[in-house]
């Protein structure tokens, strides 16, 4: 069923729910992304647990007046959307920008019982300033997004093995937003110190990592209480597209290990 929650801010958050098992599993897409991404998880996992996609402010269905992008609203689009559902034990998963938004938004959300991460804070010791991001990303979107999107992107996004298809859709997705649109929604990633919230983090971490590029394991616990992580081969950034079929098997043990 759809439906919106509202944020902290007064904007409205589109949800769907289906399902309803006693866990609740509330997916969190990445950049430019929406609730549609986890359709394959949402067919695969309804018939054990409640499911829950949503699209933060700026995304998808959602609202997206919103003036000053913070990481702190992005975390309150998503509890905004774990009070509505009143469950008592949920599982938050974020891909990509949204790894670092389920951290904040787990110490805001008490019914949080275990993160999942996917593709995503795999070093936590690597950062980058603001100046950087400019220079190396924003610039590129500023200039020419269309380029950017569809030359630049790509190298960073896809390996050989990411099916086309896929990657014409995050295209296409991607290209309904407006340059510094796409700028304001992805700034809050870089304007916080992700590590600072992490070492709050008293609740399992497990992500689900492309081995396009390594996973950093002792880095990451020295933030993260309790991290560990399982590998999804010959996949790109987005493994839950690419390669959904192995990727829900994963999930789906990883979860059965965490509840």
């Amino acid at each position: 069923m759809e439906k919106y929650a509202v944020s902290a801010d007064g904007q409205k958050i589109y949800y769907k729910e289906y399902g309803s098992g006693k866990i609740s599993v509330i997916f969190v897409h990445g950049w430019l992304g929406n609730a549609q991404w986890w359709e394959s998880q949402q067919i695969y996992f309804k018939d054990q647990y409640h499911i829950v996609q949503l699209d933060l402010a700026g995304h998808g269905k959602s609202d997206a007046s919103r003036q000053d992008w913070t990481s702190e609203q992005y975390a309150n689009d998503i509890k905004a959307v774990a009070d509505e559902i009143h469950s008592s034990d949920i599982i938050l998963v974020g891909h990509s920008m949204s790894g670092a938004y389920v951290l904040e938004a787990a110490l805001k959300i008490p019914q949080v019982k275990a993160l999942v991460l996917i593709d995503t804070l795999k070093d936590l010791d690597e950062s980058f300033t603001e100046e950087q991001v400019e220079q190396f990303l924003f610039t590129h979107y500023r200039n020419d997004f269309k380029n950017a999107v569809e030359n630049i992107l790509p190298q960073y996004l896809f390996t050989e093995k990411t099916p086309v298809e896929v990657k014409e859709r995050l295209s296409y997705e991607f290209l309904q937003n407006e340059a510094e649109t796409a700028v304001n929604l992805l700034k809050p990633l870089y304007k916080t110190d992700f590590k600072i919230i992490a070492e709050q983090i008293q609740i399992p971490v497990v992500a689900i990592n492309s081995d396009a590029s390594p996973t950093h394991l002792e880095n990451n616990r020295k933030y993260l209480k309790d991290y560990d992580y399982v590998t999804i081969s010959e996949v790109g950034h987005y493994p839950m597209l690419e390669k959904p079929d192995e990727f829900n098997a994963l999930l789906g043990e990883v979860i059965k290990k965490l509840i």
